[in-house]
């Protein structure tokens, strides 16, 4: 615990040079980034005593001298970008390099009028009145150290701003790319993603990393959906593993509003992925589906907490666990139906698969329900590869690898089916087709 407490000191006293080096920005950042700081020094950091955090231990985090990273110096080639993109995404590609605005590597094409897609500083220089209305408003403070903290620090990320109306037809691409010149570093990326009423638009918010180095990423996501819009929002991270991830997305939904939030975790040696919307007008409409596949020593942690705050709204979560090895995987899922949320329909189902006999799940789904007219279910199961479809495929001439690799690769198909994106959905099963023992023998009886 002391030395918890120590490294906690260091994110402290390391605020000042970094506040001295933005003494020009508004004041109403400034104080943002004074509350943030003054309520992870009375937090600090979770332990295992937090019911929230006691299956996932935050101490590697701490221990690490984690730095704030230099601009790069070197700039990141064509062909490694290549191979960190989502080809056939399309629209647009907002890139940033180990904490850093990447204009050269970034393409936002021809935007339909009024289509903001702005790094976080270019926002604050120019005194960008959309982010100041939405940024720390949804994310916050108060009982989170780790949204504290990327408030304090926060030195990058994009505004993504969809008006009223405006439908996009191709997808917006905030690509975060760790190198090896990111050891040792730590960036606290916030994004603000607001799309107004009647809008239609789909995001993808991905972190990846070109090498193993160890690198902590502490990363905020604002998403306001307006009335009667439909909005995408994919979650990709293929981090290094032995690097550190620990996201928060925040989303406010407004009447007859339709979220979908896609997490696919495929990188990381120990991730954290916070999901909160909060229906919060008549008629919404909320999914949350996500795959997390684990290996080696892989931790990876999902946090959902679903608000219904009005009545009518429907939710529904939907997260499946692929854990091998001795990788170990928690999934929290919370549903809270407040008193005025009459009428809410909410389902919530986490299964996981595990391949070996040291893989472990902690699985904990929960209502939290103050109306009395409702309809909530939710579910969990634990189980390995079923022994008779195993037999089956065996005697229709497959061996052993292809026939569990053929049923891991159906057990995950579904959380896959569910993403509308396409071009996301056929980079994720070409990733999860390179990780099955047998890929070519799949490829040819798939």
């Amino acid at each position: 615990m002391v030395g918890l407490i120590e490294k906690q000191n260091s994110y402290v006293s390391g605020f000042d040079g970094f506040r001295a080096a933005r003494a020009g920005e508004p004041s109403w950042l400034r104080t943002l980034r004074e509350e943030g700081m003054d309520r992870f020094s009375h937090l600090g950091f979770p332990t295992l005593d937090d019911e929230d955090w006691r299956f996932t231990n935050v101490e590697p985090i701490a221990q690490a001298s984690f730095r704030l990273g230099a601009r790069p110096v070197r700039s990141l080639d064509r062909q490694r970008l290549e191979r960190c993109t989502l080809p056939g995404v399309g629209g647009a590609e907002i890139v940033f390099v180990d904490g850093w605005f990447a204009p050269a590597l970034s393409s936002l094409g021809t935007l339909p009028r009024g289509v903001k897609i702005v790094d976080l500083t270019d926002c604050v220089r120019s005194g960008e009145g959309i982010l100041r209305a939405h940024l720390g408003r949804y994310a916050a403070i108060s009982k989170d150290a780790f949204i504290a903290l990327n408030a304090a620090y926060m030195a990058v990320g994009a505004l993504v701003y969809i008006p009223r109306a405006v439908v996009l037809e191709g997808a917006i691409h905030m690509l975060f790319i760790s190198t090896t010149d990111s050891a040792g570093t730590m960036t606290h990326p916030r994004n603000v993603i607001v799309a107004e009423e009647n809008s239609q638009a789909a995001v993808v918010e991905s972190y990846v990393a070109t090498g193993d180095e160890e690198y902590f990423t502490n990363a905020v996501t604002e998403v306001v959906a307006g009335e009667n819009s439909v909005l995408d929002h994919y979650m990709i991270v293929r981090d290094s593993l032995r690097s550190f991830n620990v996201s928060t997305l925040r989303v406010e939904q407004q009447r007859n509003s339709n979220f979908t939030s896609h997490s696919a975790l495929l990188g990381g040696g120990l991730v954290r992925n916070n999901v909160h919307p909060v229906l919060n007008g008549e008629g919404c409409q909320s999914l949350l589906n996500g795959l997390y596949l684990l290996s080696g020593r892989q931790h990876m942690d999902n946090f959902m907490l679903v608000e219904h705050a009005q009545p009518h709204c429907d939710s529904r979560q939907f997260y499946k666990g692929i854990i091998d090895d001795e990788g170990r995987a928690v999934f929290s899922g919370r549903i809270i139906v407040h008193k005025n949320a009459q009428k809410t329909d909410a389902k919530q189902t986490n299964m996981n698969l595990l391949l070996s006999d040291k893989a472990q799940i902690d699985t904990k789904p929960q209502l939290e329900i103050y109306a009395d007219d409702v309809k909530c279910t939710h579910g969990a199961t634990i189980g390995q590869i079923d022994a008779d479809a195993l037999f089956y495929l065996r005697s229709r001439g497959l061996s052993q690898e292809a026939a569990r690799s053929l049923l891991i690769y159906a057990f995950a198909g579904e959380s896959l089916e569910r993403m509308k994106l396409e071009p996301v959905r056929k980079e994720l099963e070409k990733l999860l087709v390179s990780r099955l023992p047998t890929a070519a023998s799949l490829g040819r009886h798939s």
